[in-house]
């Protein structure tokens, strides 16, 4: 995966690799996918985490002790037929990944996507 072309966010991976190979790993196969869908979007670090955007954010990964979080602002407009995607709100719903092999049994690539 290339590096960030926002200083912040390539800091952000960085530190993580250092702290975290695990995670490291997972971050950077999250934004290769999100990248291969949409090769302009544009990343930048918010709320602790890294956001993605397009014409306007779209979602964003977040870190927490034991999984990693990939939050799609309107989760709530997508087609989930295995029911994977979690959270009640009115407009955002995540996945949460706690292995790379997650990426794959959570479909994350399905509902990247269906980003609009």
């Amino acid at each position: 995966m290339k590096k960030s072309n926002d200083e912040k966010v390539q800091y952000f991976l960085d530190e993580i690799k250092i702290k975290n190979e695990g995670q490291f790993k997972i971050l950077q196969k999250l934004r290769e996918l999100v990248f291969k869908a949409y090769p302009k979007t544009i990343e930048r670090i918010m709320y602790g985490g890294i956001m993605f955007s397009l014409v306007e954010d779209f979602g964003g990964i977040f870190l927490s002790k034991n999984h990693i979080s990939f939050e799609f602002g309107k989760g709530f407009l997508m087609k989930d037929p295995k029911k994977l995607l979690e959270g009640t709100g009115k407009f955002r719903r995540h996945l949460k990944i706690k292995s790379i092999e997650d990426i794959k049994n959570k479909d994350v690539d399905f509902f990247i996507k269906q980003i609009e």
